[in-house]
């Protein structure tokens, strides 16, 4: 199913005419937050906290009862087999992360730093504003890397242990902690218990990342040595694997210091002796990408096959 669901994704994506009549489920998981975030998030500290926790339980609850109710349903054999194939299709992202990451490689590659700083706007959340082209490529870079796990290792991951079910419920976690798993003075309390169940389902599939992107790296022991040094430096308990692990293999430094709309982040750097990237080596990235995601479904074929 898991596998089915990959190709069906990386041939066709999510059609722009499906996404203009029926939306996307991931649209629909973000309703439901920002209605539970509307009248919950509100009362002391605690009660936010708590609140914040059982909307947190309703929202992956409301994700994965239908969808295991229509798993239990599915015919056994070849037929079972594609239908799940199509329930794990609307929430992988791979060809997604691809188009978008590709949309900022080209304009920085013809010297158009405006266009390139509104296309990485669309899928990293500092100031685009304040980024030049290197900051720019190295936004583009660790978005790459940190959403091959989001937004493909981990659905996969989840959905080959508890079939679609597992997956659909990974991924309204990840969009709870994406709209309300902050440490802004309005979701510290309400999105903590989200972001803390987010922080412990990538656990496994951030590493697992990491792994892929230096198994097909041309300079493997580099990108695992990088790794090993500097993804425990990453703010993030997950997002430092992919990315150190994919600075390592591109002989390029991520993460550092960044600007976002209401603050400045003082990151440390990942790789930090090595160069700044640039337009080639966001090319560069998407070529590692491509091949990460060409293992990953032989590894899926092989797991199919046992």
């Amino acid at each position: 199913m898991m596998l089915l669901g990959l190709i069906l994704d990386t041939l066709i994506g999510w059609p722009r005419g499906l996404y203009n009549t029926l939306g996307h489920p991931v649209t629909w998981i973000g309703a439901l937050i920002d209605r539970l975030d509307a009248v919950w998030n509100t009362g002391t500290a605690e009660q936010r906290r708590r609140s914040g926790a059982i909307a947190t339980c309703i929202v992956i609850a409301a994700t994965a009862v239908p969808v295991l109710i229509l798993t239990l349903f599915l015919p056994s054999g070849p037929l079972g087999i594609l239908l799940g194939g199509f329930l794990a299709w609307p929430m992988i992202a791979a060809r997604s992360l691809l188009t978008h990451v590709a949309a900022v490689a080209t304009p920085l590659s013809s010297g158009d730093t405006q266009a390139a700083r509104h296309a990485v706007a669309q899928i990293v959340g500092r100031d685009p504003a304040q980024l030049d082209a290197p900051g720019i490529a190295r936004a583009s870079l660790e978005s790459l890397a940190e959403n091959t796990s989001d937004g493909v290792i981990a659905p996969l991951f989840w959905g080959v242990i508890l079939g679609p079910p597992g997956l659909w419920s990974y991924k309204a976690i990840n969009t709870l902690d994406s709209m309300i798993g902050h440490l802004t003075p309005e979701h510290s309390d309400f999105g903590r218990f989200a972001a803390r169940v987010d922080d412990v389902v990538n656990l496994i599939p951030a590493r697992l990342s990491g792994l892929l992107f230096a198994a097909v790296s041309g300079n493997p022991k580099q990108s695992l040595t990088t790794m090993r040094r500097d993804a425990r430096q990453h703010r993030s308990p997950n997002a430092g694997w992919p990315e150190s692990a994919m600075a390592g293999a591109l002989g390029v430094r991520l993460s550092g210091p960044r600007r976002y709309a209401d603050r400045i982040a003082d990151e440390p750097w990942l790789n930090p002796d090595a160069r700044d990237p640039g337009a080639q080596d966001i090319r560069r990235g998407l070529a590692l990408y491509r091949r990460a995601m060409i293992l990953t479904a032989g590894l899926l074929a092989a797991l199919a096959v046992l």
